[in-house]
């Protein structure tokens, strides 16, 4: 957070649930979204301020970083590497991750991960259907 503090980003960071031990790989995987959605923040946020939101369920850790200036156009379409990176990243433990700017302004990044890694199959079984074929 101190890197981002001298880059001129204020950082809060709030937490909700029993916070639980993640695998190493998972904890990496956490900190490296953080890291480059910080990153993120610091480029395109208009506003210069970031919430970190860390949420511990029951097997799940989902965490969001999001900033709330105005919207900004992203300068790739779909998204540039640090986003694809992201998203690698998150899927390699068995997670998912979403990016996109918010309704009401900024931009939120938000992953959940599995407290321990999980295998392929047990990702695709727990992944959840989409929005359309519910």
């Amino acid at each position: 957070m101190a890197a981002c503090a001298s880059a001129g980003l204020t950082v809060t960071v709030t937490t909700d649930g029993e916070r639980r031990p993640l695998s190493p790989g998972v904890d990496l995987t956490a900190y490296r979204i953080i890291q480059e959605a910080l990153t993120n923040a610091t480029k395109h946020a208009s506003d210069h301020q970031a919430q970190v939101h860390l949420s511990y369920a029951h097997a799940r850790l989902r965490l969001a970083v999001t900033n709330y200036g105005p919207p900004v156009a992203p300068a790739v379409p779909g998204g540039g590497y640090g986003l694809m990176g992201m998203r690698e990243r998150a899927a390699s433990v068995g997670g998912a991750l979403h990016a996109g700017p918010r309704s009401q302004g900024g931009f939120q990044v938000t992953a959940t991960l599995p407290l321990q890694p999980l295998s392929q199959a047990e990702a695709l079984a727990d992944r959840p259907e989409p929005e359309e074929q519910r």
